[in-house]
């Protein structure tokens, strides 16, 4: 699923699994993998030369959602309910409101016939080129101390339901607007990776979410700034269990039963 992003951004880099032979189903709870999936997903972006900067929201964010197509009251419960899950895994205070000029994140639920116009509308001209392929897309824009202040996202209903990604889409961009911008198939399990099978967070998008908003992590933080505070983080997470139980504290968000995990 592509998210495009605007003013920010990634380059290119190899990401350096252990050396040591691991259980795939584990791989992902050895600390250098956690470490180089922050990386990746959190300091790069697929649609600009840009990026090493820590990205996120230093504020409560407050969502206004815009229904031009059936199911409102799915679309909305739903939406509340990862931004629930979110909120409690980051600390942040995050709500929908009923105005539009009180949102700083707007989520437009449309229909693929309409979704191009807005795209260009809502993210600019330029994101018009990479809708084909696209099945739904969000954006996020920072001010000059990294923090994010503003964000977009668009779901074509009738697309993602044809491809059996509608909560995938709602889950995937909004957390992506959290401030991990950045899909790859080197991070896994994921929903930033578009080869998992993943709908709703896994363990390790816990464990990434819980990072970039620890209270030592702060916007506009260069990766060398950055890795040694996100090393110690991982080390202390080793030691008392929180990455091995991440697997299972992620699933107390409520769609999780909802979905039959």
């Amino acid at each position: 699923m592509k998210s495009f992003v605007l003013f920010i951004g990634l380059f290119s880099a190899l990401f350096t699994l252990p050396a040591a032979a691991v259980d795939p189903a584990v791989r992902w709870q050895q600390p250098e993998f956690i470490l180089q999936a922050f990386k990746e997903v959190a300091l790069r972006n697929e649609y600009s030369l840009q990026g090493r900067m820590v990205r996120r929201w230093n504020k409560p964010i407050r969502v206004w959602l815009d229904h031009q197509v059936p199911d409102a009251e799915v679309h909305t419960s739903l939406v509340n309910m990862h931004l629930k899950h979110l909120s409690e895994i980051t600390g942040l205070s995050i709500k929908t409101v009923n105005r539009k000029q009180d949102a700083n994140l707007i989520m437009v639920f449309t229909k693929q016939s309409l979704w191009k116009r807005q795209v260009g509308e809502l993210f600019g001209k330029r994101a018009e080129k990479i809708v084909h392929g696209a099945v739904c897309m969000a954006n996020f824009r920072v001010n000059g101390r990294y923090e994010i202040d503003q964000a977009a996202v668009i779901i074509p209903v009738d697309q993602a339901r044809m491809h059996g990604k509608l909560v995938t889409c709602i889950v995937e961009e909004i957390t992506q607007v959290m401030g991990l911008p950045n899909d790859s198939e080197k991070v896994y399990p994921s929903i930033f990776n578009d080869r998992t099978p993943e709908t709703l967070l896994s363990g390790l998008d816990y464990l990434l979410l819980k990072l970039l908003y620890q209270p030592v992590i702060k916007p506009g933080m260069t990766e060398e700034q950055a890795l040694p505070l996100l090393k110690k983080v991982i080390s202390e997470w080793q030691s008392d269990g929180t990455i091995q139980s991440a697997h299972k504290i992620v699933k107390r968000g409520e769609l999780y039963p909802l979905l039959g995990y």
